[in-house]
């Protein structure tokens, strides 16, 4: 078996290089955009109410017409409804959809360029019928020539020259609408097309992906537990910057949620086993699946729960897992955020003018408290993201970033605890924390008396 290469190098181009490519690229965008929106406010927006709806579903028909980078744009618009208008959000919400495929013969020609032999010598068996196809690469189904089943991950051809030109022009349409709207200002826009130009380029690479993967699926087994949430082996052997193969898995997306209810006998501990996993890998291991969609995350034909697709992550430094376990620490144990506040001045995220640790502590009790102990049907990750970010102007974007990241994820759980774990209390389960917190765990249920699932 072929040893896992250290870690990959990310290519980074200059985001802000302008030349014909770029400045035709930008008049087809603006020409695409402008012209879908007056389309869908003829045809659905004359009337006032229906006109933001109207607008908001031209510019996601006009995302799908641009291509890859565009619909990864309305995925991350659609994964972020606290920070655009709802309208906006809910009209992304088609870009979670699968894409068209592009040939099988181009998939077998990529793979056969990266990995240097003929598919024959590769596969037992390889399907051209793509399982998937998304904005940067699709899906196959194949038998490794030792015999194991997998799939072979492809991405689609010339996808980083295209991306990386769509995104130099979509910074310069940032840039003019931030100039002309005050909407583009409060979104953020440039933000915004910076974030997708770190996800793309790390994206592009699916070296790092599949490192990332081997990482993950490492550290879920750091404790000895988590037997019933898994995540692929990364075949390393069948992998290279645009092909990436992995342990087939076979099951059904989280979101079919009366087929997960029928397949298994209690649906919330599939949700408690799931977010205790990803609770460690945020606040312990500081790597962290940053895109936990129901089409990456299944529950498998076995009854265990796989992570998939880690092409976007989350990596929080020391410093910031240490504001997070204060954090989860106050929720779930003793309800004292001062620790939280002595965290927040390490990060220079607290002014000296504002007050001790507890006056800091009672605030944080105050913003944050409920939302963490309270049902995930009561949580409103809008608010938290926005309170995360008013904390975080001090530090700068790059820190608070992977606690919005965070937010982003815990907003998807929520969809899901709420139809499959209604009522149940993430913060206040000692279940969730018992790798975090061992020693505090187990003194707390010999108190209460409580006892954890078994896992």
């Amino acid at each position: 078996m072929t040893v896992r290469p250290g870690t990959p190098e990310v290519i980074r181009p200059d985001l802000d290089t302008f030349g014909f490519a770029e400045w035709k690229r930008t008049a087809i965008v603006g020409a695409v955009l402008s012209g879908s929106v007056t389309r869908s406010v003829l045809k659905n927006g004359l009337r006032p109410a229906k006109r933001k709806r109207a607008m908001a579903e031209g510019v996601v028909d006009g995302f799908e017409t641009l291509g890859p980078m565009f619909v990864k744009l309305g995925q991350l618009i659609a994964s972020s409804p606290g920070a655009f208008p709802r309208e906006l959000a809910d009209a992304c919400l088609r870009c979670l959809d699968d894409v068209p495929p592009f040939p099988s013969a181009d998939a077998r020609a990529i793979i056969e360029a990266d990995l240097g032999k003929p598919i024959s010598e590769l596969f037992l068996e390889f399907q051209d019928e793509p399982l998937s196809a998304a904005s940067i690469a699709q899906v196959h189904a194949c038998v490794l020539a030792d015999g194991r089943p997998a799939v072979v991950k492809v991405q689609r051809p010339e996808i980083g020259r295209r991306m990386i030109v769509d995104l130099r022009a979509a910074m310069r349409l940032a840039r003019a609408m931030e100039k002309r709207s005050e909407n583009a200002r409060v979104a953020n826009t440039q933000a915004v097309v910076r974030d997708l130009y770190e996800a793309t380029v790390a994206e592009l690479n699916f070296l790092i992906e599949a490192d990332n993967q081997a990482r993950a699926r490492e550290n879920l087994t750091a404790f000895g537990d988590n037997s019933n949430v898994v995540v692929p082996e990364v075949y390393w052997e069948y992998c290279a910057p645009r092909v990436l193969a992995m342990e087939r898995m076979r099951g059904m997306p989280l979101d079919r949620f009366d087929d997960i209810r029928a397949e298994h006998p209690d649906s919330e501990i599939l949700i408690r086993r799931l977010v205790k996993a990803w609770i460690e890998s945020v606040a312990v291991h500081g790597l962290f699946h940053g895109d936990v969609h129901a089409g990456n995350l299944w529950l498998l034909e076995d009854g265990r729960v796989a992570m998939l697709d880690f092409g976007i992550v989350g990596r929080m430094e020391a410093e910031w897992r240490e504001f997070v376990r204060a954090l989860f620490y106050a929720s779930s144990i003793d309800n004292d955020f001062r620790p939280v506040a002595r965290a927040l001045r390490k990060l220079d995220m607290v002014s000296d003018d504002s007050g001790d640790d507890a006056t800091i502590g009672r605030q944080l009790a105050v913003a944050l408290g409920p939302v963490l102990s309270g049902s995930l049907d009561k949580l409103d990750l809008g608010v938290v993201s926005a309170r995360l970010l008013e904390f975080g102007k001090r530090r700068g974007a790059s820190g608070p970033q992977q606690l919005i990241m965070m937010g982003k994820q815990l907003g998807y759980f929520e969809r899901y605890a709420v139809a499959l774990a209604p009522g149940w209390k993430l913060g206040r389960d000692l279940y969730l924390f018992r790798n975090v917190f061992p020693e505090d765990v187990t003194a707390k249920l010999a108190e209460t008396g409580a006892e954890l699932p078994v896992d």
